[in-house]
């Protein structure tokens, strides 16, 4: 037993040496391939405040906020690239005297997925999802009793393909769809007969008597243009400029719906920031309402601007 024993020893010594410098099969840890993914978590909020007490030159205390928030998820792995964003945006105001009033309203998703022939190009055959709406009631104040839109009235839907020049190292990027429908969503019932945001309206006969429901939703299909470019112009001070143009080929071909977006953000520190932002928006399908004595009517389409200054906190994770 004792020979069998050392002979054994003999024929498994240079087996266990050599599986000394062997990772045994249980201890091999497969990490997870996140290296491709990069994200972006924001969350800011702004406030702006005034007072008056006794004050000789008159005026009206107020407080404003405004919360916003931006989520981006990236990948990007050799020839492919897949680009999600989220943008949230709620503001109010109260003035002494006056009723609480929105100020800002916006829900976005964006998501484009791109692929490229060769790893240097800058260049994507891409396809794209775009999906907007609001949170809450829209009216044209003072009325507060008939909301001018509402959640998913309007809500819109571009999904389209196409291609993309994006330059990372520049924060610019082209994307050129000739191929996009464009669906517009209006879920609240006396909007849709109203025929709001470009659906088709409600039928009556000429007592007054309905003979057909106003449309829910509209579809176009169309061209596509979105252009992006992020800057610093200054030491701490950057330029976001975003504009997207969209023109129906069935629909009064040649008609431009414009949104353009231009933002200038001025860094304090890790935390404080201040901006100023710029918000024009077209579109022949939007109808503006105006109050005249106590009756809200529709005055046809108009260019909506809108500009705001706010400082604030920002938190990035």
């Amino acid at each position: 037993m004792k020979s069998f024993s050392v002979l054994i020893a003999i024929i498994l010594l240079p087996v266990i040496c050599f599986t000394q410098n062997l990772t045994p099969i249980d201890s091999i840890v497969k990490v997870k391939d996140t290296t491709y993914w990069t994200h972006k978590n924001m969350l800011g909020l702004d406030l702006s405040q005034i007072a008056f007490i006794n004050w000789n030159a008159g005026g009206n205390s107020s407080i404003s906020g405004l919360f916003k928030a931006d989520f981006g998820r990236k990948y990007m792995k050799e020839n492919i690239l897949w680009n999600n964003e989220m943008s949230i945006r709620y503001g109010i105001n109260k003035q002494e005297g006056r009723e609480l009033r929105k100020t800002d309203d916006a829900f976005s998703v964006l998501s484009n997925f791109g692929y490229r022939k060769h790893p240097g190009s800058n260049w994507f055959y891409s396809a794209r999802f775009n999906f907007n709406t609001q949170f809450t009631n829209g009216y044209a104040y003072p009325n507060t009793q008939l909301a001018i839109s509402k959640p998913f009235a309007p809500a819109y839907i571009f999904l389209g393909a196409g291609s993309e020049y994006n330059r990372k190292d520049l924060n610019l990027n082209f994307y050129f769809s000739p191929l996009t429908l464009k669906t517009t969503l209006v879920l609240d019932r006396r909007l849709a007969d109203l025929g709001s945001f470009g659906v088709t309206k409600a039928l009556f006969d000429e007592e007054g008597n309905l003979l057909r429901r106003g449309r829910k939703s509209r579809n176009e299909f169309g061209m596509l243009f979105n252009n992006f470019w992020k800057t610093e112009v200054y030491k701490n001070m950057i330029l976001e400029h975003r504009v997207s143009l969209y023109s129906d080929y069935i629909n009064n071909y040649g008609n431009i719906d414009i949104d353009w977006q231009l933002q200038l953000n001025m860094v304090v520190n890790q935390y404080v920031r201040a901006n100023i932002g710029f918000h024009m928006i077209y579109d022949d399908d939007i109808k503006a309402k105006k109050e005249v004595e106590g009756e809200q009517i529709t005055i046809g389409p108009r260019i909506q601007f809108k500009q705001a200054l706010g400082v604030g906190v920002v938190y990035a994770f």
